[in-house]
């Protein structure tokens, strides 16, 4: 059995858990969610806590079990706390700025970047070089980072361009005479 699937799911205070044919759906007090559960995955419930478990002893149906509890704690973190992630402009020149539901970049191209917020995700910018993104699922919320640091990622030599919170970008030593 997989050892991420032994440990069951806590369902805290305030998030509602129902279970239609093989749909799960939380809801909590920043929002809903919902997962389609796989046909190898079995789910059952005790007092506040979700246990998952393989239907079947194949590999796949056990690293579908491991997935599936890993994802009902993410929607159970999403719909209480939320997920966020920061990232940071490092340029001269380099710009961000919210307007409605439009982020608007300056990376130092030619024109401006601008890149349409999807449904269920907000951004906020603090700085002019800081970009907050928050939202309740968890995937939604690294795929929308990962599509804004995409614009420019960070270059080796000067470790200019659009970077993670935190993120180490190794510096390469520029050509020698």
């Amino acid at each position: 059995m997989s050892r991420v699937a032994k440990e069951p799911v806590e369902i805290v205070k305030g998030v509602d858990y129902s279970l239609s044919g093989s749909t799960v759906t939380m809801k909590g007090p920043k929002g809903t969610l919902s997962l389609e559960l796989n046909s190898e995955v079995e789910l059952s419930q005790e007092e506040n806590m979700l246990s998952v478990k393989a239907r079947s002893g194949s590999r796949f149906s056990t690293a579908m079990a491991g997935t599936t509890r890993a994802l009902l704690a993410n929607m159970v973190t999403g719909v209480t706390a939320g997920f966020e992630k920061k990232l940071e402009l490092v340029g001269v020149g380099y710009r961000a700025q919210v307007q409605g539901k439009k982020l608007n970049l300056t990376l130092g191209f030619s024109h401006p970047v601008v890149f349409d917020v999807p449904e269920g995700i907000t951004v906020e910018t603090p700085s002019q070089t800081e970009v907050v993104i928050s939202g309740t699922d968890k995937q939604k919320v690294g795929g929308v980072a990962a599509d804004i640091r995409r614009f420019r990622p960070p270059e080796p030599y000067k470790g200019k361009g659009v970077r993670y919170a935190g993120e180490h970008v190794v510096r390469k030593e520029a050509k020698k005479k």
